[in-house]
């Protein structure tokens, strides 16, 4: 909501249609109003469709060609019940479903009557046999408009114009009522008692709205009577004796609402006064404040821009003042931040093959802490975020699809450690994979050598670690690393012995460096220090590997059990052979040695802080081996009739154990067995996900592996670690309804109309299950839980020890009424054994408005907030809010 001025506005925008008809729901009755035709709407009316004249004709159609009496077209009228003729006055009485054409202009309406010589046309509904109001006019006016509907009309087709009775109509989710307009052939509106109102309905209830006594519409400026305001049926004392307002046919600037609340530590508080800025038709600007009593404040830019077809955006800067401590203590400061975003999408038919995207999000580590108790105060994830990251991507693809160039800058921020890694440019060149000695003009299969695959791909990197206080210190720059990296992997797949498939490969990878460092360590009065030089200049690095190996597939069936009709176990096995020099041989140059004070002789790496790491030490020749399995269940099935009555149910799905064994390394030959899988139970409602790790070898007293085989100790392996998780839901419609939801919403994310609170809606319903209500869902109860644990060597105890966690999380939702909603989310970390981040919520659905209340009872950010919304996009600033909050580390 713009201004006060600009809702009077939007009522007047009753003056943009070109027609004077609109929705309607109100009958004449209602509204008391008499038609002043000779044949009245509630009385004649109903005399003539209770008795039927004897020269009536049904389904009777009339054209009145064109002649010298100056209509510029033919009338067709046509009756579908009856048709009633004044021979004498050339008047005709049409009934139930009766139309009328001239021109672009067509009407239809359970009556109406039409007055050849005076070229005049009056149109209303009927009263049925229990007295209901039906069949009201419905207009077309042939300028792209929808069709209008409204309770009774007179209209001179051929000057154009008219009276309309009983009018609603539709505005970015307002509804304008007017008992009376007037429409001549200049487009100038003349309007009787109307109102401007948030509900839909004839006699609003909860509304916020406007009436107007009287008032003028011109294409460029709107006069008015007497006007005042209505809050929720309550005239409130804000009233115009008379106005004049300009209509602009574009967007306007005007004044921007702020809400009113309290802080428990900054105290009372305006938040979000500002004004909206409407540049033109392809941008647009909301410049915001927020005051507190205590000193704080905060302002905010957000600009939002679209070219359709093209690309659309925005960005938004933020900065804030915090007061922090008691004014007068040695305590009392303040706490400057800011918050930096910035989005932008390319429309793929705006540039075919090249594509441009932007995802900004960088400031002051503290900024959401700081302010979180204010606009950010229902975005938890912000207060809990640690992370902040950004990426602006540039790509192209040419050679007709094959080679596709991308490149980009990334940024990524730590907030708890204020680190800052920055990689400006990222380049990345991918060239689609070929057959080199295959033929074009090759007629029938392939030939071995012929399905020879090859590809490649390009990397440079320019990045950056460090602190952001010394990013754009003195000498930042210096501390750029860059690097290139070639890749060309090449392939053979064929099928062996008809049931085996035979894949062999070879990968070659290449570095290019302007960076190196070499290692040494130095005598000095303080003792020995390890030192870490880095020279400039080109180095060359490159490694390369070879892989051959087999797969198949065995397939086993199970005997009938119980009701179960069978089951299929498919076990997938695959083994390959793998080789790999030992690239730390002094021949390659890619590692040195020095001795450190010891005497000891250490290896590096002189590669080791390049930005695409450095060719493997330790010769590699071994077989990697792997076995996926897949259980399912056939049983029978009493509501599935497809498969022939039967149902397949799977038991165990990606069950996979797999490993290396190095033939050439000096101990622990035998890598961990890792291994994964999934099920479900309950129809599929509940999904099991696990992974884990066993360790073939024994540790020491020290917990270090030594090369030992667990089994020589009792123990087939070590389970070192084990991850578990599930989710389920008690009613799966309601997972359903969000999941269609953020779907739709989505869809509208392209729209350049969304505002930023809307945007802001969809982010948290994705990461947020309560913060989408749907009232159609009576009841909702999900839960998920997951657990971890991992092996480690206390040295307390001088044993191995478990580190558990594991956290149990609740959400769901009931109605009270079918208007009243509640919301909860809750869980508990077994671990930490606390209750975690706790909410309730409770909605009311009030037809044209929301109310919400939110509590978080414990914890850092306990608070609550009570919100009162118009549901009406175009007042989406209208909004009543209070907030208060406590604790935490701002509070």
């Amino acid at each position: 909501m713009k201004s006060l001025i600009n809702i009077l506005t939007l009522f007047i925008i009753l003056a943009m249609s070109n027609s004077t008809l609109a929705q309607s729901n109100i009958p004449l009755k209602q509204n008391g109003l008499q038609s002043k035709d000779p044949v009245s709407a509630t009385s004649k009316l109903q005399d003539t469709t209770k008795i039927k004249p004897a020269d009536s004709t049904k389904s009777g159609q009339d054209t009145t060609k064109k002649k010298g009496n100056g209509l510029q077209a033919e009338v067709s009228i046509i009756a579908v019940d009856s048709q009633k003729s004044e021979v004498a006055k050339n008047i005709s009485h049409l009934y139930r479903g009766a139309k009328v054409k001239y021109q672009d202009f067509e009407l239809s309406a359970d009556y109406i009557r039409l007055d050849r010589n005076q070229k005049k046309i009056f149109a209303s509904g009927i009263y049925d046999k229990s007295g209901k109001y039906v069949g009201r006019p419905i207009v077309i006016m042939g300028n792209g408009e929808s069709p209008k509907t409204v309770d009774s009309l007179y209209y001179d087709y051929e000057k154009q114009e008219g009276n309309t009775y009983g009018i609603m109509t539709e505005v970015d989710g307002g509804f304008i009522q007017a008992n009376i307009v007037r429409k001549n052939i200049y487009d100038e509106m003349s309007i009787y008692k109307g109102l401007y109102s948030t509900c839909n309905l004839p006699e609003p209830h909860t509304h916020f709205g406007i009436h107007i006594s009287k008032g003028i519409v011109t294409k460029n400026q709107i006069i008015s009577g007497p006007a005042y305001l209505v809050v929720m049926g309550v005239p409130m004392p804000v009233a115009f004796p008379f106005a004049f307002f300009p209509k602009p046919d574009k967007r306007a600037s005007g004044f921007l609402f702020p809400s009113f609340g309290e802080d428990y530590t900054r105290g009372f508080s305006m938040r979000d006064i500002g004004w909206y800025l409407a540049f033109n038709d392809y941008w647009d600007s909301e410049i915001r404040g927020s005051l507190y009593s205590k000193g704080s404040w905060e302002v905010s830019m957000n600009t939002r821009y679209t070219v359709n077809y093209k690309f659309n955006g925005g960005f938004n800067i933020r900065y804030a003042n915090t007061k922090t401590g008691v004014e007068g203590t040695k305590d009392y400061g303040s706490n400057k931040d800011f918050n930096v975003t910035w989005n932008h999408t390319q429309r793929q038919e705006a540039n075919p093959g090249t594509s441009f995207s932007a995802s900004v999000n960088f400031g002051t580590a503290s900024y959401f802490r700081n302010t979180g108790t204010g606009s950010n105060l229902t975005t938890y994830e912000n207060l809990a975020q640690n992370r902040m990251g950004s990426s602006i991507s540039y790509g192209k693809v040419f050679a007709d699809g094959k080679v596709n160039l991308t490149a980009s800058l990334t940024h990524s921020q730590n907030m708890a450690d204020r680190s800052i890694q920055l990689s400006l440019p990222n380049i990345s060149l991918n060239v689609s994979s070929f057959n080199p000695f295959d033929s074009k003009d090759r007629v029938g299969e392939q030939k071995w050598y012929q399905r020879i695959n090859v590809g490649y791909s390009f990397q440079a990197q320019n990045t950056v670690n460090t602190k952001d206080s010394l990013l754009f210190s003195s000498g930042g720059f210096k501390r750029f690393q860059n690097g290139f990296q070639h890749n060309i992997p090449i392939s053979l797949s064929l099928n062996a012995f008809k049931y085996f498939q035979f894949n062999t490969s070879v990968n070659y990878t290449e570095r290019w460096y302007l960076q190196s460092t070499r290692q040494r360590i130095d005598n000095t009065p303080a003792g020995y220090k390890q030192r870490l030089d880095t020279l400039q200049g080109f180095n060359r690095a490159y490694d390369y590997s070879v892989s051959t190996g087999l797969s198949t597939k065995i397939y086993g069936m199970y005997p009938k059990i119980g009701k179960i009709e069978a089951i299929r176990h498919v076990v997938t096995p695959s083994i390959n052979f793998n080789y790999r020099p030992d690239f730390s041989d002094p021949r390659y140059g890619f590692y040195q040695q020095y001795n450190d004070q010891y005497g000891n002789r250490n290896v590096y790496s002189i590669f080791a802080q390049g930005v695409y790491g450095s060719p493997s030490a330790g010769k590699s020749a071994g077989i990697g081996f792997s076995i996926d399995n897949n259980i399912e269940a056939k049983v029978k099935s009493k509501s599935d009739t497809t498969d022939g009555g039967f149902k397949k149910i799977p038991i165990l799905q990606g069950l996979t154990f797999s490993g290396n064994y190095n033939f050439v390394a000096d101990s622990l030959k035998l890598s961990p067995i890792t291994f994964s899988g999934r099920t479900a139970f309950f129809d599929q409602k509940m999904n099991v996900n696990f992974n884990g790790t066993f360790d073939p070898y024994s540790v020491n007293d020290n917990g270090v592996r030594v090369n030992r085989y667990a089994i020589k100790d009792g123990s087939l392996a070590r389970l070192t670690n084990f991850g578990l998780s599930f989710d389920y839901s008690l009613n799966p419609k309601a997972a359903k309804s969000r999941g269609d939801n953020i779907d739709s919403l989505r869809k509208q994310m392209s729209n350049a109309g969304m505002t930023p609170e809307q945007a802001q809606a969809l982010a948290r319903i994705s990461s947020d299950p309560n913060a989408f209500v749907d009232f159609n869902i009576p009841w909702n109860l999900a839960a998920s839980f997951s657990f971890n644990m991992s092996k480690f060597f206390n040295s307390s105890t001088r044993r191995m020890d478990n580190q558990i966690t594991s956290t149990l999380n609740l959400h769901g939702d009931f109605s009270v009424t079918p208007k009243w909603k509640v919301t909860f989310q809750s869980g508990y970390d077994f671990k930490q054994k606390e209750v975690v981040m706790t909410s309730f919520n409770i909605y009311r659905d009030l037809h044209c408005w929301d109310m919400s209340f939110g509590w978080m009872p414990f914890g850092r950010y306990r608070s609550y907030n009570v919100t009162i919304r118009a549901k009406a996009s175009i007042l989406q600033d209208l909004k009543l809010t209070k907030r208060a909050s406590s604790g935490g580390s701002y509070f």
